[in-house]
């Protein structure tokens, strides 16, 4: 017996079933066929031991980046390519009894050691995915914190696929339902940007319950692209048109909102991206801005206004205090104020948008002159009024009054 063992082509049935399975390394058989042979010859099934030997090729296939299926191809082709070569099948016809006894003994050989290859692969890819995960979570935290060694995050945004050399954008999507790393939002907006073949430059995960978006930023069109697959993958209505929007999305997701900070280069860059993605959709919630993005280049103005917070608390109070004097308080005459200004100074489109008479507007806005001497027909002192009424808004006046 140990002639017609020596003689078998194992090496070949090897090699064959490696090229079969797209040219794996014939190293991850290991004994494989040494011990399918034994075990058929012997017409017992493979010990604890053997089995043992399988989870650890499966262990360490998962950790050389060798996909489950071409590792399973191997085994399950070098099995079928060394039956034929078996001593029970080639003397099949003096011995069909032992044709039967050898199948049976080789599939649940197979059986059992492709169980165990399959079994060592999977705990091995969930350690390497947990470390994975841990690895880009630091990473994302470091980035966007800009507090840590700035050569060292710029060397691993290489492995993430990012090169911060460029100018890069950071928008943060949040929403009334929290994001966490187990979301379907991830892979839906990495696919709906990269597409089918996911070779475009983008790094997306979440922080404190909200998605974050760094991509690069050559101009503002790939700004404007980004965004728009990404708020078509989360449902977002704009700025893609609404009758592109996923409706099904939108009620997943729930209602989502996106900051985008400035294109700025280099590891520093990103992180101050990220700060002015996260301010705009702080001054979004202090202005009662609903639009689906909001860009930080479209908020300067308020930024400059909150930049001396002693200086708008003591405009509002100067300005607006009158107010609390009319009846019924400071909020419709306030209301009507930022409704005027925000139509562009059109009595009739405040009228409509207030569901007022024309009458009933022009009525607030001379009691507004009344107590506080600013005429809005006046370009200095409506500019002056404008101003105040935006301060008041970002301050949330009159309920939080400046102290004095």
């Amino acid at each position: 017996m140990a002639t017609q063992r020596d003689a078998l082509p194992l090496d070949s049935v090897a090699a064959q079933a490696a090229s079969d399975a797209g040219g794996l390394d014939v190293a991850f058989l290991g004994s494989f066929l040494d011990v399918l042979t034994d075990a058929v010859d012997a017409g017992v099934p493979l010990s604890r031991t053997q089995l043992r030997e399988f989870r650890a090729q499966g262990d360490a296939a998962a950790r050389a980046g060798v996909a489950l299926r071409a590792l399973l191809d191997l085994y399950l082709t070098s099995a079928w390519r060394l039956w034929r070569e078996l001593p029970a099948v080639v003397s099949a016809a003096e011995d069909p009894a032992g044709v039967v006894t050898a199948g049976e003994v080789m599939l649940r050989a197979v059986d059992d050691a492709v169980a165990e290859l399959a079994e060592g692969f999977q705990l091995a890819r969930r350690t390497l995915v947990r470390a994975e995960v841990l690895a880009r979570r630091e990473f994302v935290d470091d980035l966007l914190s800009g507090t840590s060694d700035v050569a060292g995050v710029l060397q691993r945004a290489q492995t993430f696929g990012l090169d911060l050399s460029s100018p890069h954008v950071v928008a943060v999507v949040r929403s009334t339902t929290p994001f966490t790393d187990a979301s379907s939002a991830i892979a839906l907006v990495e696919r709906s940007v990269q597409g089918s073949k996911g070779d475009a430059e983008l790094l997306v995960a979440t922080k404190q319950d909200r998605l974050i978006l760094v991509f690069p930023a050559p101009d503002f069109e790939a700004v404007d692209h980004v965004l728009t697959r990404a708020g078509r993958a989360l449902g977002t209505s704009a700025p893609v048109s609404s009758d592109s929007v996923d409706l099904r999305r939108k009620g997943e997701y729930g209602r989502t909102q996106i900051g985008v900070g400035r294109p700025r280069g280099g590891a520093v860059g990103v992180a101050a991206s990220y700060r002015e993605a996260l301010d705009a959709l702080d001054l979004a919630s202090s202005l009662g801005l609903d639009a689906p993005v909001v860009d930080a280049r479209d908020l300067l103005v308020y930024r400059v206004l909150i930049s001396d917070r002693a200086a708008i608390a003591d405009l509002v109070d100067t300005l607006l205090t009158p107010l609390l004097a009319a009846r019924g308080g400071a909020g419709p005459l306030l209301e009507t104020l930022q409704v005027y200004f925000d139509t562009g100074a059109n009595t009739a489109s405040t009228a409509r948008r207030m569901h007022l008479s024309v009458r009933a507007v022009t009525y607030r806005l001379s009691r507004i002159k009344d107590l506080t001497g600013q005429d809005v027909g006046n370009p200095v002192e409506a500019f002056a009024l404008h101003t105040a009424v935006l301060g008041a808004m970002l301050l949330d006046w009159p309920e939080v009054r400046p102290s004095s």
